[in-house]
């Protein structure tokens, strides 16, 4: 018998209504319009695991993210963790408990940390709140234990978020993650506003603090060397739906999609191997009107009449008619 999956993601979808308003509709004669954000998107994680998503800004990563969490409310599909429904109605008891076991980081660990607050106080809020510590003296002794964990000493928790560095205020964050005792936790851009250095320091941290505490994460990221560091399977996402699915070294050193190896392709070859590289080209189309068929077909070089008139399923891992047609030799090899 197969272990049940930590995170279940089934056919998650989000439409948002981004039409004018009604006077301006009857007015000008428009129509209401949608823009589907994510599009029937679906993945799971071990427990323990580090699964990423990865692709171009506006594909639709931060969305999944906020739904999975939470913070927004799928159009349809559910998220399920732990065996617990995050979308269902019933249960509501088990799934508040389920709540403090959830945290994300944000891209901006600035707006994220409120700025007339002390750290000790932002570190201890999620302690308050769910009420895992009740006596002050032993919620400040947590707090010191928090801040050193992640790098910190214990008296910087006197200080304000202004007082830090960026790297040190996503070290705040962190803390404040792991206070409420999470096991999820839901990382949107961790480092991407950090200095290159400063981010290898988080991701390090990040690393080092899963293995300690078994830590589930979901990692949110345009960023391929980044993810290669740090997630186990990697899922690439384009116009809001996953386009490849795989192992980690495997999507690195076998990718399938077109749309893979193009983003593989615009990143530095630092080792100057010599391959023919094909940098990504053009531009994500507008979501509110997107191509029919695969809505990579306006950019792909392998695109036929039949990219374009159907959408590809998700088969073997991969949402692409070439590559299950074989007609992949006309790319060079990645």
């Amino acid at each position: 018998m197969t272990e049940r999956p930590y995170v279940e993601v089934k056919d998650l979808r989000r439409v948002f209504d981004v039409s004018k308003p009604w006077l301006n509709r009857v007015l000008e004669g428009g129509e209401k319009q949608y823009l589907k954000a994510v599009d029937g998107v679906s993945f799971n994680i071990a427990k323990g695991e580090t699964f990423a998503l990865v692709g171009e800004s506006g594909s639709g990563k931060s969305t999944v993210a906020r739904m999975v969490v939470g913070l927004l409310p799928p159009t349809s599909g559910e998220v399920m963790i732990d065996g617990i429904s995050m979308s269902s109605q019933a249960a509501s008891s088990e799934r508040q408990r389920l709540r403090r076991r959830i945290q994300m980081i944000f891209q901006d660990p600035y707006a994220s940390l409120n700025p007339r607050w002390s750290v000790d106080r932002i570190v201890a809020e999620p302690i308050r709140a769910f009420r895992l510590i009740e006596d002050e003296k032993d919620i400040n002794a947590r707090v010191g234990e928090l801040l050193s964990f992640v790098g910190l000493h214990p008296a910087d928790g006197k200080k304000y978020p202004h007082e830090f560095s960026g790297g040190q205020r996503q070290r705040v964050a962190i803390a404040r993650a792991l206070a409420s005792d999470a096991e999820f936790i839901v990382c949107d851009e961790p480092t991407s506003a950090l200095d290159v250095s400063v981010q290898a320091q988080i991701l390090n941290l990040m690393r080092d603090l899963q293995d300690r505490l078994g830590l589930t994460y979901l990692f949110i990221s345009h960023n391929l060397a980044v993810v290669r560091h740090m997630a186990s399977r990697i899922g690439v996402m384009y116009l809001g739906r996953i386009v490849e699915i795989s192992e980690g070294r495997e999507l690195f050193t076998h990718p399938k999609h077109p749309y893979t190896r193009m983003l593989l392709d615009a990143v530095p070859d630092v080792g100057m191997t010599g391959r023919q590289r094909i940098p990504v080209s053009g531009e994500i189309p507008n979501p509110i009107s997107p191509p029919s068929g695969c809505t990579f077909n306006p950019r792909c070089p392998l695109a036929n009449e039949r990219c374009i008139e159907q959408a590809p399923p998700l088969l073997g891992g991969v949402a692409c008619h070439a590559v299950h047609e074989g007609r992949t030799t006309t790319h060079a090899a990645a």
